[in-house]
């Protein structure tokens, strides 16, 4: 029953006046009663907490919590792309010339995504790969790949579901969301980590601070569940033989290596 009552109140947050009301109330004291249920309705892992579950004043707090440093292995080979979040990978494929991508059986727009028609054009032939975060997982983006932030914008206004059935039936949720784009040089090519909210406005903030990432390192915390879009330029992506879809995936896990452009290790 109260996984139902999480869910409403999830499905709500794509109304605006319902979106304000659950955003004061996770972030208020009383939300703290609901803590323990919702741990264990979503059976967290309390054991890589980095604080004990009593410890989180509002439910807010235990969305964005943060783990112990051992509870993830950053894959240390220098030329592995690692996942930048826990999370299930729902769909890997290729950017068409049209910088059209298929997920859940409809077609996104790179073009809207981006919302820039010079940085579009390097993606289109590459490869694309969503990651969906549930309400369940630990809510922080780390760096997939080590490397230098050429540019960081945000585009869109209004966030909406993204779990499957807003990916299936949503009025192209990935391209209009709101979104944080951050577009990494790496040794191979170039990366866009695309950060797509899925509640409430404004629900990603940004923690990393310069313009040099290491692979591994923490970027960002979303409010709640959302998506993360990885666009990799065109042939500068080999993906991990393993990965299938839908796949179960934790952050430092091995989704692939960078290669040069002429298709060389």
């Amino acid at each position: 029953m109260l996984k139902h009552v999480y869910r409403l109140m999830i499905e709500l947050t794509n109304g605006r006046w319902t979106s304000v009301i659950l955003r004061q109330f996770a972030r208020s004291g009383i939300s703290r009663f609901v803590v323990p249920s919702f741990a264990k309705i979503y059976k967290l892992n309390e054991d890589e907490m980095e604080k004990a579950l009593h410890e989180y004043h509002t439910l807010h707090d235990l969305f964005i919590r943060t783990l112990k440093k051992e509870a993830r292995m950053i894959d240390k080979n220098e030329k592995s792309v690692v996942s930048p979040v826990d999370a299930v990978i729902e769909d890997i494929g290729s950017i068409k010339e049209t910088s059209e991508i298929l997920v859940k059986g409809k077609s996104y727009s790179i073009q809207e995504m981006l919302g820039n028609d010079q940085t579009v054009t390097k993606y289109l032939n590459g490869t694309y790969m969503v990651l969906y975060l549930s309400p369940s997982h630990y809510h922080r983006i780390h760096s997939p790949v080590e490397g230098t932030i050429v540019k960081q914008w945000t585009l869109g206004s209004k966030s909406y579901p993204v779990n499957k059935m807003g990916l299936k039936y949503g009025v192209r949720t990935l391209a209009k969301n709101y979104r944080m784009i951050t577009e990494v040089n790496t040794a191979s090519g170039h990366i866009a980590i695309v950060k797509v909210g899925a509640m409430f406005v404004n629900s990603i903030e940004k923690i990393h601070k310069g313009m040099h990432l290491q692979k591994g390192e923490e970027m960002a915390y979303f409010s709640f569940g959302s998506t993360v879009v990885l666009l990799f330029e065109k042939g500068i992506f080999h993906l991990e033989p393993s990965i299938h879809t839908p796949k179960d995936i934790r952050i430092g896990e091995v989704i692939g290596i960078l290669v040069k452009e002429n298709g060389g290790a």
